[in-house]
């Protein structure tokens, strides 16, 4: 089973590279590939007003968008990546529909992960990796992505900035933190505005927001204190406010 996870892994990455270079057939491959993906998560929206097969459909333009949007050097396996953007469309085409009701055990599970997150940053000073989310919980890492999603949208962009002294929120300093983020996801514009950005800023991003390292973490990496990366931050979410 080990043998056969690496393989897909490999396929993958050969897969999006050649469909990134415009290989219509690599792309055709790589979503069909991973539609098992697509319909684990299509069904866990089944009962909410739309069909089975509509929601496979829509969660496929995620998977497309992802396979567009991928890069290795975000730190994570391809399907994990692919989670939040093939929910993010399933999102919000039931939100086109009409309000989204988030079971009461996915909230459950969402808010126990966000304790065990809480409380491996208070042991080990900085933030967990979903990785390490997933070995603390039992649970695989699709389905911490998915949890959190659902009690907590976009989680590493939401949730707090960091172990910083300030304790500020990506929604303390973005109004309408959760639209606009959402609004990334469902145009995958988030990707081509941090390519705009100057190369300390985007290894601001890079680090803090797909590394998961803390503001401390970041500002030793780049030599910067951390009250400029704290300003930095403010000043970059600024910038992709205007682009998005």
């Amino acid at each position: 089973m080990c043998g056969k996870q690496e393989q897909l892994y490999d396929d993958n990455a050969m897969l999006i590279s050649l469909a990134q270079s415009g290989d219509e057939a690599a792309l055709e491959r790589l979503i069909s590939q991973n539609m098992g993906l697509v319909k684990n998560i299509a069904k866990r929206f089944v009962g909410r007003g739309a069909e089975f097969e509509d929601l496979v459909q829509i969660g496929s333009i995620g998977m497309l968008k992802a396979a567009k949007s991928f890069d290795s050097s975000y730190g994570t396996v391809f399907s994990t990546y692919a989670v939040p953007l093939i929910i993010g469309e399933i999102r919000r085409f039931l939100r086109d529909d009409g309000i989204i009701k988030v079971s009461r055990d996915i909230r459950r599970r969402g808010s126990e992960i966000m304790r065990a997150k809480e409380k491996f940053i208070a042991e080990n000073d900085r933030e967990p990796k979903i990785s390490e989310l997933s070995a603390i919980c039992g649970i695989s890492p699709e389905d911490i992505v998915y949890a959190l999603d659902a009690v907590c949208p976009v989680y590493s962009l939401q949730d707090t900035l960091g172990n910083d002294d300030d304790g500020a929120t990506l929604e303390a300093v973005t109004p309408s933190a959760e639209n606009e983020i959402e609004r990334a996801t469902d145009k995958l514009a988030l990707k081509e505005a941090i390519s705009k950005l100057d190369e300390q800023s985007r290894s601001i991003i890079m680090l803090r927001y797909y590394r998961e390292l803390s503001q401390q973490q970041t500002a030793q990496i780049l030599g910067l204190t951390q009250v400029k990366v704290s300003r930095e931050e403010k000043r970059i979410f600024a910038l992709l406010r205007k682009e998005l």
